[in-house]
Order: C-alpha cells, then sequence, then structure tokens
C-alpha cells in the first residue's frame, strides 16, 4: 500500500531495526484483511488477522492475552489464558457486533475444518472491540457474515491503515484513530526473528498527545476542541516468530503499554485496553502421537530486547493508525480531523 505513514513525517519511534513492511505481516504467514462499511449512518467495519496459512484449529499457536484494562466486551481470552493456544483467526469490530462477528468466526472454522475432514464439537472465536459509536450508528449493527468472510477471503501482507475495517469509525486522541501497524527485527543467536503488532485505536485525551516528546496535544486543543475524557479502548495484537512459552509471550504482550504510555495517555477509566499475543513458532498439533512434547523457549535473560521491540512497535502502530487516517463525518454531521493537518 502506498500510504504516507509516520517514519515519512520524519518522525523516528525508538531505535530498533523495522521489518521490510514494517506491519504485523512482516512475521511470515500472517496476513490482514478488512471489510468497510461507510454510508450517511455507518463508519464501521470488520479487520481481521489470519494466523498463519495453515488450519489454525489443528495446528494451534502459543498466544496470550493481558488486560490492561477492562472496560472491553473482548470475547476468548478466558481459554487463551487457560490453555495458552490460539485457534481461530483473530477478528476485530465494534462492540455491538462482537456476538455477531463471533458467530461467523465459528462458522469460518467449521468450514475450514469440514474442508479438511475434522469434525468439530466447540471452537474458541478470538473478537476484539472499541466503541465506535461516536461516528458510527452503532446499535443498527451493521457488520454481517458476509463482512467477516470478505475480510478473511482479502486478507493480504501489505493491507490499508488508517479508518478502514474496524478502524472506520475509532477516534484517537481526539483525532481520527483506525487500524495501524508497526514490526520490529532482533536478533537471537545469531538468527533474526521478527515482532509485529497491530492496533484498532480509540482512545485517548487530545491534551495528552505527546509525539517524541512534543506536546503535541496541547497545541492541537488551541486549535479545536479535542477529546477531554480518555475514553474508548484500544485492542493490540501482537504476532512474533520468536519461540515462547505463553507464559513468556504475556511478558512481552504486556510491553505493548509500554508504547500507550510513552504517547501521553494515562489509561482512563472508560478505556479499554486488550492486548492478545501469538507465536507461530511453536505449533501445537493435538494429532502428533506421543504425551509429551517439545517446546523451544528464550532465556529469561534475553526478553529484554523483545520487550522494548513490542514496546517501540505498539507506539509506532499507533500513530500509523491516526497518520494513514483521513478526515470522517459522523451520522450527525460533525467532522473528525485526522493527525497529519497538525504535525
Amino acid at each position: 500500500m502506498n500510504q504516507k505513514r509516520i517514519f515519512d513525517y520524519g518522525i523516528r519511534i525508538g531505535n530498533g531495526k523495522r521489518g521490510k513492511l514494517n506491519k504485523i505481516s512482516d512475521v511470515a504467514g500472517v496476513t490482514v484483511g478488512h471489510s468497510t462499511i461507510r454510508n450517511e449512518a455507518h463508519n464501521t467495519g470488520v479487520t481481521v488477522v489470519m494466523p498463519s496459512k495453515s488450519n489454525i484449529f489443528r495446528d494451534k499457536l502459543i498466544a496470550a492475552s493481558y488486560v490492561h484494562n477492562g472496560f472491553g466486551k473482548t470475547a476468548g481470552t478466558i481459554q487463551i489464558d487457560e490453555l495458552g493456544t490460539l485457534e481461530t483467526p483473530i477478528a476485530l469490530t465494534n462492540t455491538l457486533n462482537v456476538g455477531l462477528v463471533s458467530d461467523a468466526v465459528v462458522q469460518y472454522m467449521i468450514d475450514s475444518c469440514n474442508a479438511d475432514g475434522m469434525f468439530v464439537r466447540s471452537v474458541n472465536p478470538v473478537v476484539g472491540e472499541c466503541n465506535d459509536s461516536a461516528l458510527n450508528t452503532i446499535t443498527e449493527r451493521a457488520v454481517r457474515c458476509e463482512h467477516v468472510m470478505e475480510a478473511i477471503q482479502t486478507a493480504s501482507e501489505d493491507f490499508e491503515e488508517g479508518n478502514v475495517g474496524a478502524g472506520a469509525g475509532t477516534v484517537c486522541y481526539g483525532l481520527k484513530g483506525g487500524i495501524g501497524s508497526a514490526s520490529r527485527v532482533v536478533e537471537l543467536d545469531g538468527k533474526e526473528y521478527t515482532i509485529g503488532v497491530l492496533v484498532q485505536s480509540n482512545y485517548g485525551s487530545t491534551a495528552d498527545l505527546v509525539i517524541n516528546g512534543r506536546r503535541i496535544g496541547e497545541e492541537i486543543v488551541k486549535s479545536t476542541s479535542g477529546s477531554e475524557c480518555d475514553k474508548g479502548s484500544i485492542i493490540i495484537v501482537l504476532a512474533c516468530d520468536v519461540p515462547l512459552t505463553a507464559r513468556q509471550l504475556k511478558r512481552v504482550v504486556k510491553r505493548c503499554s509500554v508504547g500507550i504510555a510513552r504517547l501521553g495517555s494515562y489509561i482512563g477509566h472508560g478505556s479499554g485496553e486488550v492486548f492478545i499475543g501469538f507465536s507461530t513458532a511453536n505449533v501445537i498439533s493435538e494429532d502428533k502421537g506421543g504425551d509429551i512434547m517439545n517446546i523451544a523457549c528464550v532465556k529469561e535473560g534475553r526478553m529484554n530486547m523483545l520487550f522494548r521491540a513490542a514496546g517501540e512497535a505498539a507506539e509506532e502502530a499507533i500513530l500509523n493508525s491516526m497518520v494513514c487516517a483521513k478526515d470522517v463525518t459522523g451520522p450527525d454531521g460533525h467532522v473528525v480531523k485526522c493527525l497529519k493537518h497538525y504535525l
């Protein structure tokens, strides 16, 4: 995608090495798709992260979740925390569409497993949400099964960012939020590994926004009313190809909070900060024989570089979600402007 991202404005976040696309899809096998609903009444949609190219119900991935503030309606994290594995794509949408999107993800997995000759008794759909009611008539629940399937079918490595898919109607620091992504490359034992992040940004008070130490939010409120309250939520999806246990992965996922904090947020009462992570390095296949399996993992003393990579990627992904977005007019006629007007 030929979109101008935060790095193109001369703003460099951290000192880590970026991946080829600087997106979550720099982790091999990961793709992202959107379906966007945009009309006079709606700015909403669905975004789906496809974790691998194989049947993920059969070939499960190590996973973890972390709730930084729980004002949210995310589905599927209970089983992730209990079993430490992911068995479906990760879908993002608006708050009141979680149930409908969950149902569509279940149907997709049933269809996929039927095609592979697998019988499904239970499946754990993972769906994150942000409340986009400021720019979307949310009670009409515009997202349907066909939109989820469109997002899955169009998933690609080089996907669009900004106000698309689940980010079509989100607002971040009083400006237009959306879908954003970034990645970092780390080296362990002479081999390069990738950590990628994707966000659905919908949080923050305008005056709090800080970019590379510049208190730009205070400058913005001099020319616009902005948002006075830190509310709305952010969903962060982290993918990596680093061999980790579920416990280690949770430690890495937690560090995405650093990216949020560095941009000025204090994690307000009405904002749900929910992080979901997975690693493609260890595949858990139930159909493989034996009672014992071996899982590779990183030495705890070498985790610092992963923590830094997660924080940097999250910070840059949030800024990409904002700077790639365009101005959006809500159903009531009010306009939410994008960040690039103020850089």
